[in-house]
C-alpha cells in the first residue's frame, strides 16, 4: 500500500537520492530549491513523498505562494523552468496527484499549477520549449563540433582580452551586479540579492557561478550553473548591455558548456525559449534541440501561457516604466516584488 505524506528536512538525503536516479529528475526538484524559497520570501514548500514500505517510490514537489488579495496556489516549481511530479510508475503519480488536489481542496488554494516538459504524444498546451544540447567526452570534442563562424565566434573575446572564472559564492558580488543592471535594463524586477545567496548556499557543491571580465577587470557577463546527476541547468545569465559587442555572452556560456563537458556531464539544458526568438537562435546556434513545455493548471483547463499571453500589452508597458527607473529604486522594489512573480 502506498501512503503519501509531507517530507521534512530530515528527509532530504532520501529525497535527493531518489531525484538524483530518477531519470526525469532536474537541479530543482532537488531538495535545495525549496529551502532556497523558505528562507530567502518566506513561502511554505509542500514536497510530498509517496512510499510503499520504507521506499520511496515518488515525489511532488510544490511551494505554496502566497499572494496579497489573491490568496494562496501551490506551484510546481516557482521561478524555474519545470517542477512536477516524479513517480515509479502512472499509478503512483495519479495518486500523488490525488492527494495534492486534496491538500489544496483543504487549504482553500486557488490553484494548483505544474511545469514540466511534454510527455510523447501530449499537447504541450504552451509556446515555450527548453533547449538540450547532447554534450561529448570533452570539450576539445565540443568545439571541434561547432561550425567555422561558432568556433570564431567563442574565441574571439578572448582574444580581444575577455576573461572568463568560475566559482562560488565569492563570485556572487559581481553576478547580482551585472543581474539587476541587466533585468533593470529589460523592465523586470530582479530577484533579490538574498534569493541568490541561499541558492547558491543550499546547492552548494551543485552549483557554479560563472563571471566575464573585461581587460580592466571589470565583471560584464555572469551566470548560475545547478548540477544534477548527468545535465547542467543555467536558470540565469546576463551580460551589460553596453558590451555586448564583445560578446561576453558566448565565453560566458562557452565557459559552463566546457565545464560541463569536461566533468561528464551528457547534456546541457539552457532553459526556457520561445521558438523563432533571438534566445532560441541563441540557444541553437551551440546545436541544442528543442523540448516542449507543458505548463498548465490541474482545477482548469486554462495554460498559465494563455495567461502570460493574455496580459502582454500591459507588461510590455510595465517593461517599459521600470527600464527608465534608478537602479537603487528599481532593485529595492524589484527584489520586493519579485517573490510574488513564479516566473
Amino acid at each position: 500500500m502506498i501512503k503519501i505524506r509531507l517530507a521534512t528536512k530530515e528527509d532530504q538525503v532520501a529525497w535527493d537520492a531518489y531525484v538524483w536516479n530518477h531519470p526525469q529528475g532536474v537541479a530543482y526538484h532537488q531538495f535545495a530549491w525549496g529551502q532556497a524559497v523558505k528562507n530567502a520570501y518566506r513561502f511554505e514548500p509542500v514536497y510530498l513523498i509517496a512510499e510503499m514500505g520504507s521506499e520511496i517510490v515518488g515525489v511532488f514537489p510544490f511551494i505554496r505562494l502566497k499572494v496579497p488579495l489573491l490568496g494562496s496556489s501551490l506551484v510546481s516549481l516557482p521561478y524555474c523552468d519545470l517542477g512536477g511530479v516524479l513517480a515509479n510508475n502512472d499509478s503512483v503519480a495519479s495518486e500523488l496527484t490525488n492527494f495534492t488536489l486534496s491538500l489544496a481542496d483543504r487549504n482553500n488554494d486557488k490553484k494548483v499549477e505544474l511545469r514540466r516538459s511534454a510527455q510523447a504524444g501530449e499537447m504541450s498546451g504552451s509556446s515555450k520549449v527548453r533547449m538540450i544540447l547532447n554534450l561529448p567526452n570533452s570539450s576539445e570534442e565540443l568545439m571541434e563540433g561547432f561550425k567555422a563562424k561558432l568556433r570564431s565566434q567563442v574565441k574571439k573575446p578572448t582574444k580581444d582580452g575577455l576573461m572568463a572564472e568560475l566559482g562560488g559564492s565569492e563570485l556572487l558580488n559581481d553576478f547580482y551586479q551585472v543581474m539587476a543592471i541587466n533585468m533593470r535594463d529589460l523592465g523586470s524586477p530582479v530577484h533579490s540579492r538574498h534569493w541568490f545567496e541561499e541558492v547558491a548556499s543550499q546547492y552548494g557543491e551543485n552549483s557554479r557561478i560563472g563571471i566575464v571580465r573585461n581587460p580592466d577587470g571589470k565583471a560584464i557577463g555572469g551566470g548560475i550553473i545547478l548540477l544534477h546527476n548527468n545535465i547542467v541547468s543555467i536558470p540565469w545569465a546576463s551580460t551589460l548591455r553596453e558590451h555586448n559587442r564583445q560578446n561576453p555572452n558566448m565565453l560566458l556560456y562557452w565557459k559552463f558548456l566546457s565545464f560541463a563537458a569536461d566533468n561528464g556531464f551528457e547534456a546541457f539544458d539552457f532553459g526556457r525559449s520561445t521558438p523563432g526568438e533571438g534566445t532560441y537562435r541563441f540557444k541553437e546556434q551551440w546545436g541544442a534541440k528543442p523540448l516542449p513545455l507543458h505548463w498548465f493548471s490541474l482545477l482548469s483547463d486554462d495554460t498559465q501561457e494563455e495567461k502570460v499571453n493574455s496580459k502582454s500589452n500591459k507588461r510590455k508597458f510595465i517593461e517599459g516604466v521600470w527600464s527608465r527607473m534608478p537602479l537603487t529604486f528599481a532593485n529595492f522594489a524589484g527584489s520586493h516584488l519579485r517573490k510574488y512573480i513564479s516566473l
